[in-house]
């Protein structure tokens, strides 16, 4: 069954869309109408798409709604005449293919490369998940499980069914999985293993760039460090969030005087432009392990991403050099 069964909208010669009608199913219901309407008019500017929520022009069984309300099964979502791109005209997300490290019905794992963003927004035109869509124009439902810094590699979770994706988002809040990271960090750090708890409170500098620091204000946050290798002046560390604040690995560590190799936010410019001039541009930052119950079966699961080609060879340079 096609995923919008209803009437789509029709352009006419002289390119003027028409008002369409669209039956929410269970796959749609709970998302939110802008989250929806972005997704579904794609082409179409996102100021285009709240200016018409705001002006009652979209409508949900015949009444005004505002930009945050969730669609329940069954709802008539009235879409008001918006322009689309003419069917001639390129595509403004190109379709990408990613490495799959797992998938079935419900759920798709994939191996994110450094330097890519999971979603379009913050001066990014598209992401993983709008580059997903347009290779697989047929999916019914795929929606990003969590979030990855666009410099940080390694596994990405992808629903593809909603209850899949209210499963996995209790059970992030719920602590019930596991995410292990490696990261290599300025310095040589001491102990095997310890436990940083610095809450974190997000804030802007002055030309509106998020940035995330720590304070006594902001929300408790849990990274669990393990020493894996030490190469003189960097180490080598696993990390485990036991919460998942904005950037919270990046920032414990570097305010434990330890910043991650390469991190343009909260990383030295020196060693950035060092290990630059080896040939490593990126930050080294890599989710290597996931470990969560199937989110429909329960069924536990294991999932492994090994280092990029990138990461093992500045490690064997720092090896030879150490």
């Amino acid at each position: 069954m096609p995923l919008f069964p209803m009437r789509k909208t029709v352009i006419t010669e002289t390119g003027a869309p028409s008002v369409r009608f669209i039956e929410i199913g269970s796959e749609q219901a709970g998302q939110r109408v802008d989250n929806f309407l972005i997704r579904l008019c794609k082409g179409v500017p996102k100021s285009h798409v709240y200016k018409a929520i705001r002006g009652g022009e979209v409508r949900v069984n015949k009444g005004r709604v505002t930009a945050d309300y969730r669609l329940d099964e069954g709802d008539t979502l009235r879409i008001p005449p918006m322009r689309l791109p003419a069917p001639d005209q390129a595509r403004v997300v190109p379709p990408a293919v990613f490495p799959i490290v797992f998938e079935d019905d419900a759920l798709l794992v994939i191996d994110k490369p450094a330097g890519v963003a999971v979603h379009g927004g913050s001066g990014v035109s598209f992401g993983v998940i709008e580059q997903l869509r347009a290779a697989r124009p047929d999916a019914a439902f795929l929606e990003l499980a969590h979030r990855l810094d666009r410099e940080t590699s390694g596994l990405l979770l992808i629903a593809k069914r909603r209850k899949a994706l209210l499963a996995l988002h209790d059970m992030m809040r719920e602590g019930a999985g596991r995410k292990h990271y490696q990261a290599l960090v300025v310095g040589d750090w001491v102990n095997d293993k310890q436990h940083l708890r610095q809450p974190l409170l997000k804030w802007l500098t002055a030309s509106g760039e998020r940035r995330v620091k720590v304070d006594a204000l902001g929300k408790a946050a849990h990274t669990i460090i393990t020493l894996k290798q030490r190469y003189g002046a960097y180490s080598l560390l696993g990390a485990e969030l036991r919460t998942g604040r904005t950037h919270q690995i990046r920032v414990h560590l570097a305010a434990s005087g330890h910043p991650i190799v390469g991190d343009d936010k909260y990383g030295r410019d020196e060693v950035r432009a060092r290990f630059a001039s080896l040939g490593f541009g990126r930050m080294f930052l890599h989710a290597c392990r996931l470990e969560l119950p199937h989110p429909l079966t329960g069924e536990p699961m294991v999932f492994e991403a090994e280092l990029p080609p990138a990461c093992t060879q500045i490690l064997h340079h720092l090896e030879r050099n150490s």
